[in-house]
Parts: C-alpha cells; sequence; structure tokens
C-alpha cells in the first residue's frame, strides 16, 4: 500500500526529471485507498488519539497537495508531449511511462491538434481558391477618379493604361460602363 513518503518521494522524482516519471499501474487506486484511510483516521475524535487524529488530517491535507502537483506536473509533462508530437511526428517518447487515462488523453490531444492543423490548412487552401475566383485584372482604357467598392472601401484613383486587380464585380461594372477591359480577353 501507498505511503505519504512514497507519494511525496514519487512528486519529488516528477519535479526534477525532465521525462514523465513511471508510475505504478495501479497508482490512482492507491491513492485513493490511501486518501481514504487518512479520512477515516482523520474522522475518529477519541481523546486518547487526539495527536494522531491530528496528525492524520494534517498528513490528509498535504497528502491531497502533493498528489495535485504530481498530477500538475503530469498534465504540463504530457502537454509538451503532445506539441512534440504534432510537430515532430514522434509519439512514443514517455509514453510508456503515462498511465492509461494520461495515454487516452494524449492520443485525443495530439488527434485534436492535427485535426485543427488540417483545418488550419484547408481554411488556408480555401481562401486562395475563394481569392482567385472573386478578383480580377483589368486594364483601365481611361482615367478614372476615387470611387468606393461594394464594401465600402475607397479605391482608386487609376489612369488610363494602369493595370488592377480588382474585385470581379467591381471589374464588370468598370468594364461594361468601357472605362476599362479584362486583360486576359484581347
Amino acid at each position: 500500500m501507498l505511503s505519504y513518503n512514497d507519494l511525496y518521494e514519487l512528486l519529488r522524482k516528477e519535479k526534477y526529471a525532465e521525462l514523465l516519471q513511471p508510475l505504478p499501474k495501479n497508482f490512482i487506486q492507491e491513492v485513493s485507498e490511501y486518501l481514504n484511510d487518512k479520512k477515516f483516521q482523520s474522522s475518529k475524535e477519541e481523546d486518547l488519539f487526539a495527536d494522531s487524529v491530528a496528525r492524520s488530517k494534517k498528513q490528509l491535507e498535504n497528502s491531497i497537495s502533493i498528489f495535485k502537483e504530481l498530477m500538475r506536473l503530469r498534465k504540463k509533462k504530457i502537454l509538451n508531449l503532445v506539441f512534440v508530437a504534432t510537430e515532430t511526428g514522434m509519439m512514443k517518447r514517455d509514453y510508456e511511462n503515462m498511465l492509461a487515462f494520461e495515454k487516452d488523453t494524449f492520443d485525443k490531444l495530439v488527434r485534436a491538434l492535427e485535426e485543427g492543423d488540417k483545418e488550419l490548412a484547408r481554411n488556408m487552401n480555401s481562401k486562395k481558391e475563394s481569392e482567385k475566383h472573386t478578383n480580377k485584372l483589368i486594364l483601365f482604357n481611361q482615367n478614372v477618379d476615387l470611387f468606393m467598392d461594394l464594401n465600402g472601401n475607397s479605391i482608386g484613383p487609376f489612369t488610363a493604361g494602369q493595370i488592377a486587380n480588382l474585385d470581379l464585380e467591381v471589374s464588370t461594372i468598370l468594364v461594361s460602363s468601357g472605362k476599362a477591359r479584362f486583360v486576359d480577353e484581347d
């Protein structure tokens, strides 16, 4: 069974090691049993054991703090491993030292970040595609003063012979009015 000193030693090793430290496979169950035992001991209110009850209460509080700190350190290391795995493709570093739920969390986070990267790439590519289809190159036949586009942005002024890459709708209006012509149509 796990003891206070065991728990403290696990925290110390985790804190001072760069790599994720191995824990017993049934670590969570052992911690749970240990904390339940300390709760039971600290709930006794007999005068004969007043010192031991106070000591158990303090040890329970410290044990909970140690466990939370240990889990926080492990989460931080796992998040760093997730980042490394998604950036380099190397996923097995420290994987064997993870508890079952940590492996599951690690795998889910890696998949989530990979999906995010894919979505980013799709968004970048679709933006380029949409820009290709919404802009058109035109050559101005005559001088055109400053005007507003369909979004309220100022465009121009343009001089005769100048080429501009403008929104398809704006380009069509300028071409239909005879002020410009499409560059790709000779």
